[in-house]
């Protein structure tokens, strides 16, 4: 009879030591100090040689013990993000940018979605982000809370607020509204226009109502009289919708300046159907410079959003504060370029 063993061979892997620092160190060739500035995410290691100490680790098997980092630094090295529209351009690229942030600087992120832009939800948010340890919090606050003047979200975590009003006693980091309408503006009024109309985002927007007041007081400024905004919704449809009625008014304007690129794009598809021509008999202007607008019928004149930069420069500040470092409440507007294509022309006689 032949005698089995006692030992399996599925049994092996969990039989075999587990890997250390200093064997990963050897397997990659570095010192064992590298390996743990890989480990805790340090920025300070040349990439070629922190891809080489993850696939060592990979290859070994080897887990950094995050909860002996935790307790040596204080740090959970994580950072939650809270936003109340998934669904935006703006939203979508300024977390992607956060994300890789974070990443670069050893941080994960954890993400909570705000179903209704409310103080006691947003609330509700930063108490269970508090409950899954995280170190700081960003929060993208697109449009209002009922009750700014009392808004206290956390006494504990370190926040930036990303697109928010100025007044907000925390650090905020923006898109400069103002000077992305001015060069907008500024830009058909050098080619003549002298009767622009703007197509507005949703009145509990900050971003639109900043983008709105900037309309009215730049036309105030060149002596002309603002036409009252009209107000959509950031859709396609709503742009549409709006450029009808004002096709349909006595006296439609030469330009129009849509607070972003799908309301621009419904707005050219309604002077289109009305038998008219972007740019001969209107102009066009959005604002975002999303990534299809150069396809637009025409080519759609824009003002470019670095949300890139929004992303990385909260993620910088939150980051800066939970080192500790005095920063007070600072308030970092990202500037805007104008994209000039094809949708903006001489005003029509």
């Amino acid at each position: 009879m032949t005698s089995s063993s006692n030992t399996s061979p599925s049994a092996e892997p969990s039989s075999r030591p587990r890997a250390s620092i200093n064997d990963v160190a050897k397997h990659a060739g570095v010192s064992a100090q590298t390996v743990s500035r890989v480990a805790n995410g340090q920025t300070n290691v040349r990439a070629s040689t922190r891809e080489r100490v993850r696939v060592s680790m990979q290859a070994l098997g080897y887990r950094p013990n995050s909860a002996a980092r935790i307790l040596k630094s204080g740090r959970f090295r994580s950072i939650g993000f809270v936003t109340f529209n998934l669904a935006t351009l703006g939203t979508e690229r300024t977390l992607n940018a956060i994300a890789e942030a974070c990443e670069a600087a050893g941080y994960t992120t954890t993400l909570l979605p705000v179903e209704d832009p409310t103080q006691l939800e947003v609330a509700g948010a930063f108490s269970r982000l508090e409950e899954q340890a995280v170190d700081g919090i960003i929060l993208v606050m697109s449009a209002e809370l009922d009750s700014l003047d009392e808004l206290k979200l956390t006494a504990d975590l370190p926040l930036v607020i990303v697109d928010s009003d100025a007044e907000l006693p925390y650090t905020i980091v923006d898109t400069d509204q103002e000077q992305g309408a001015r060069i907008a503006l500024e830009h058909l009024l050098g080619l003549g226009h002298r009767d622009i109309a703007h197509i507005s985002g949703p009145a509990t927007s900050f971003s639109a109502k900043r983008r709105a007041a900037a309309y009215r007081q730049i036309m105030s400024d060149a002596g002309l009289e603002p036409r009252p905004v009209v107000v959509g919704d950031w859709t396609a449809t709503s742009g549409m919708e709006r450029m009808r009625d004002l096709l349909a008014s006595a006296q439609p304007p030469t330009a129009v300046f849509a607070g972003n690129d799908q309301m621009a794009l419904g707005a050219m598809h309604a002077i289109h159907a009305h038998g008219w021509k972007v740019p001969d008999d209107v102009s066009v202007v959005g604002f975002d410079d999303t990534d299809d607008a150069a396809a637009y019928w025409p080519a759609l004149t824009t003002v470019h959003q670095n949300f890139d930069a929004v992303g990385r420069q909260a993620t910088e500040l939150l980051l800066s504060i939970i080192d500790g470092e005095p920063n007070g409440t600072q308030k970092v507007l990202v500037p805007t370029r104008l994209v000039v294509r094809a949708s903006t022309g001489p005003a029509r006689s």
